[in-house]
């Protein structure tokens, strides 16, 4: 697990960092309410990504 801060947030999305700080905020509180601790102000990178449909999907490993 990567937690990423709200500058590479910003760069993943390509938003500025208030926009940022809303999305850690918005995904925390899916983690938060999934029962998964978090800290605020930083965001679990893999769990971004997929909420984004960003990265590797099964799909694509298996090709």
């Amino acid at each position: 697990m990567t937690l990423i801060k709200v500058d590479e947030v910003a760069k993943i999305c390509n938003v500025k960092q208030q926009t940022a700080y809303a999305l850690i905020a918005k995904i925390n509180k899916e983690m938060e309410e999934k029962g998964y601790l978090v800290i605020k102000g930083r965001v679990n990178k893999e769990y971004l990504l997929k909420r984004f449909g960003i990265g590797e999907t099964k799909e694509d490993a298996s090709n």
